[in-house]
């Protein structure tokens, strides 16, 4: 695959945790500018600052999605790591949290930067990061799940709104069992044991999984709009 990334404009929207970090080390690697957000852990982003300029802003607020993107002087990429389990006693709370966080601030900044690249007739690529469990049914995961769903969906409007003269791509990822992020905790307890016990994956997966997938997308000759990747090694069929 040719490092045609060199030089573009790549936003990483919440990407200072495990995958995005992962992400960033990977795209730092074929020379692409990179603008990092976090939201509130900047001893963990500050990791990333030999690569990437570092940036606060939670994805809920207006004020924040358009000091995001106006740091980027000639934005080409956004992906958007953003996101919360929601672990709330309360199940309405927790609802209302995953909504804000999994889908409402993710989708307002899909939104904000594929009109920010036709105003700038940039033919650029947008990237959200979903889950498995948007893609599949598992128990237990109202809260989480079905605003990420919501997100799945927006995203493939926005890429059938997008499509066409401008050249704006807009794709979804979505991982299963990682190593990093939000399922890294369960992974050291043993909750998905055996999914690999069982045969229905050979490993776990691992953040480089979703940065090369993340790559592919982004890249400039890129054929593909509107399509969701499963990236969990086969757990979902």
């Amino acid at each position: 695959m040719p490092d045609s990334l060199q030089g573009k404009q790549i936003v990483l929207a919440g990407g200072s945790g495990g995958l995005g970090s992962a992400t960033a080390s990977h795209l730092a690697g074929v020379q692409a500018r990179l603008i990092v957000s976090y939201l509130s852990n900047r001893e963990r982003a500050e990791t990333l600052s030999p690569i990437a300029r570092l940036i606060q802003a939670d994805l809920r607020l207006e004020q924040d999605r358009a000091r995001l993107l106006h740091a980027a002087e000639d934005l080409y990429g956004l992906v958007v790591f953003t996101g919360s389990p929601a672990r709330l006693t309360d199940p309405a709370e927790a609802m209302r949290l995953s909504y804000e966080t999994n889908y409402l601030g993710p989708i307002l900044l899909a939104r904000e930067a594929a009109a920010r690249m036709r105003k700038d007739a940039i033919p650029g690529s947008i990237v959200l990061i979903s889950t498995m469990q948007a893609a599949a049914l598992f128990s237990g995961s109202t809260a989480y799940a079905a605003p990420k769903a919501a997100l799945l969906h927006a995203a493939r409007i926005l890429a059938k709104e997008s499509r066409g003269p401008s050249g704006i791509r807009v794709n979804v990822i979505c991982p299963g069992v990682n190593q990093a992020g939000m399922a890294e905790a369960s992974i050291a307890a043993g909750k998905y044991d055996r999914y690999i016990e069982e045969g229905q994956i050979p490993r776990f997966g691992r953040a480089i999984d979703v940065a090369r997938a993340v790559r592919f997308f982004l890249q400039p000759d890129n054929y593909i709009t509107g399509q969701v990747l499963t990236v969990d090694g086969g757990l979902t069929l």
